[in-house]
């Protein structure tokens, strides 16, 4: 695999990675439901657990995959400092749709 597709790899696993938790009910996409009789479904805390478990295991895919293309690099806190905003900004979608979106149609 080039070092192009890898990287193209990255970025849309991330992102469908980041939104995961807000586009089901169930714990990390494959366990209990959460929410049911007539809860509103999983916490806020919950899903943002499962955000940051989720970071931690794309972070670990993508060291596979630049070790698998050459030589691993060591960064400082600045990478993972840029590489949560950008997850964090990855999963506003799920989230617009989660909190926002359905609230309004709901009501209206």
């Amino acid at each position: 695999m080039s070092i192009t597709a890898s990287i193209w790899l990255v970025i849309v696993a991330g992102f469908v990675a980041a939104n995961l938790p807000f586009l089901n009910h169930r714990i990390l996409a494959a366990g209990p439901v959460c929410g049911q009789g007539g809860d509103d479904g999983k916490a806020l805390w919950i899903r943002l657990v499962e955000l940051v478990l989720l970071y931690f295991l794309i972070g670990a895919f993508a060291m596979l995959l630049e070790g698998r293309g050459g030589q691993r690099s060591s960064q400082g806190w600045e990478f993972y400092a840029v590489t949560g905003t950008l997850f964090l900004t990855f999963a506003f979608p799920g989230f617009a749709y989660q909190y926002l979106l359905r609230k309004v149609r709901a009501k209206g």
